[in-house]
């Protein structure tokens, strides 16, 4: 689903990411784990191309995303073009960013309607459906002022998946939680894994990404140091590097 050739990423004379390689097949979930300032957050701000690539090459699903090649040169794609790739990849931040003077509801059913040219009658049954999914059906009509950061952060999953993405980023999406809220989003994004979703995750969450990745990539310094299996790299990581960063959280 995943296909990362050697991105690049530097904005003026700082290098954020220097070359980083990553696969994630269909269906399975990646955790980026690392020290703040190593390019997790910027590598996915990149695979829906709401950062622009200095180097190398992002697919998803097989698409070349924020450029087309022509005769082996990369152009890149219109604002319109790129937007109507990013359909396809739903973006959880670390802060909630909702609509603060629309419903949880109206939240959710905003892109499909506008975007997705959904009626609003289809818009709103699927915008419940996942609401019911989160947990939150009887938050509809609640502001996201009334709600606790971990229901804003439920809806703003529900809102990213209104779109129906084939891939689902999240960027530290319990960073800004209380921690006894911290649970009932992990349990959300526990549910699309079982489900199927691709799913690509920047934490510092290691039971959940030991229970629920497929992979667990360690970066630092705008590269990919270590990957594997969680189990593997959590109880036996090989550099020396990922070692000094894990011996600080386990």
């Amino acid at each position: 689903m995943v296909v990362a050739d050697r991105v690049c990423k530097n904005f003026g004379a700082l290098d954020v990411l220097r070359g980083v390689s990553l696969e994630v097949p269909r269906g399975e979930v990646a955790c980026l784990i690392g020290p703040s300032g190593s390019g997790k957050s910027t590598f996915l701000r990149c695979v829906n191309h709401l950062e622009k690539v200095n180097a190398g090459r992002l697919l998803v699903d097989g698409d070349l995303i924020g450029y087309r090649e022509k005769s082996g040169k990369l152009y890149e794609l219109s604002p319109r073009d790129a937007g109507r790739q990013r359909r396809d990849i739903g973006m959880v931040f670390q802060h909630f960013n909702l609509f603060p003077h629309r419903t949880a509801l109206d939240n959710i059913i905003e892109a499909p309607m506008l975007v997705g040219g959904k009626s609003k009658g289809a818009a709103t049954e699927h915008a419940m459906s996942l609401l019911d999914q989160v947990g939150l059906r009887s938050k509809a009509d609640a502001y996201p002022a009334q709600l606790s950061g971990g229901q804003q952060q439920r809806v703003a999953i529900a809102r990213a998946l209104a779109m129906e993405p084939k891939l689902m980023l999240f960027d530290e999406p319990t960073s800004a939680l209380d921690p006894e809220l911290v649970g009932d989003v992990l349990e959300v994004m526990r549910g699309l894994a079982t489900e199927g979703m691709t799913m690509l995750v920047v934490t510092h969450e290691m039971g959940f990404a030991r229970e629920v990745a497929d992979q667990l990539v360690f970066m630092d310094a705008g590269v990919v140091v270590e990957k594997g299996r969680p189990k593997d790299v959590l109880s036996n990581p090989q550099h020396e590097r990922t070692q000094a960063f894990l011996s600080k959280l386990l």
